[in-house]
């Protein structure tokens, strides 16, 4: 088995691969500070509940975007988990060739995502993820990437409205039932939820224009994204998991 893991800048998302199925999944906070022997046990204890033992994992890889964690959270792997560690960056196989003015400058969750949309749907492909921030990431029919968009993501959005506007509360974040709303919960969920919608139609349509890639593909991941993806025609796959299948990819590529 392998564990794959996600280091966004809100949760560190884990899965455990046997083989190309995904096994089980669970999440921890990123923002709460850790001790590498924290992060071993919590994430020993969890594998545990998962009714899977540490000596099952034949070894682990990472993705991050969050640098302040990794000492202890890598350290907690290498002693309670397994030492066979791949964290993705400079020097690994990845499958896809990063051609922008600056491939350094490109995360590697943005690698990661692209790397999954490419072998598992084919170019040119258009990977957007719904996270903190929304990226829109290009690669082309040869797997090269091309271009990446980045905006705000759909909860930061709405935590700006509530954060910034002090008669404004904080709302869930989902489609209300129209989109002529006539209060405010239902009137802030329409603007953030619609207004993400014609966002990523716009987006999509000029990233076809400027690129020639009338046979574009567009593959949509992240929590929210699946609101976004079901209410849209121009997003034709949705797949919540793709950032871990881009790391078990990477895994498999670098383990052959």
């Amino acid at each position: 088995m392998v564990l794959v893991i996600d280091v966004g800048n809100t949760n560190i998302t884990f899965g455990i691969y046997n083989a190309k199925k995904l096994v089980t999944t669970f999440r921890l906070m990123t923002k709460t500070m850790r001790t590498s022997d924290e992060y071993g046990v919590l994430i020993t204890e969890l594998l545990t509940k998962n009714q899977i033992a540490c000596d099952q994992i034949e070894g682990a890889i990472i993705a991050s975007v969050v640098p302040d964690i990794m000492h202890s959270l890598t350290g907690g792997i290498k002693r309670y988990v397994t030492e066979k560690l791949i964290i993705v960056g400079a020097g690994i196989k990845t499958g896809i060739k990063i051609v922008t003015e600056n491939p350094k400058e490109i995360g590697p969750d943005r690698i990661v995502d692209a790397v999954a949309a490419y072998e598992l749907y084919g170019g040119p492909v258009l990977v957007i993820d719904y996270g903190t921030a929304t990226t829109y990431d290009l690669v082309n029919a040869q797997g090269c990437f091309s271009a990446g968009i980045t905006a705000p993501g759909i909860r930061s959005s709405a935590r700006a409205l509530w954060d910034d506007a002090a008669k404004l509360p904080e709302i869930e974040i989902k489609k209300p039932a129209s989109i002529l709303a006539q209060e405010t919960i239902t009137s802030m969920q329409a603007g953030i939820v619609y207004g993400q919608i014609g966002q990523t139609e716009y987006i999509i349509q000029r990233v076809k224009k400027e690129s020639g890639f009338t046979d574009l593909k567009v593959v949509a991941t992240g929590g929210l994204g699946r609101i976004i993806a079901e209410e849209t025609e121009m997003i034709q796959e949705y797949n919540s998991a793709l950032t871990l299948e881009g790391l078990r990819i990477i895994y498999e590529k670098n383990n052959r």
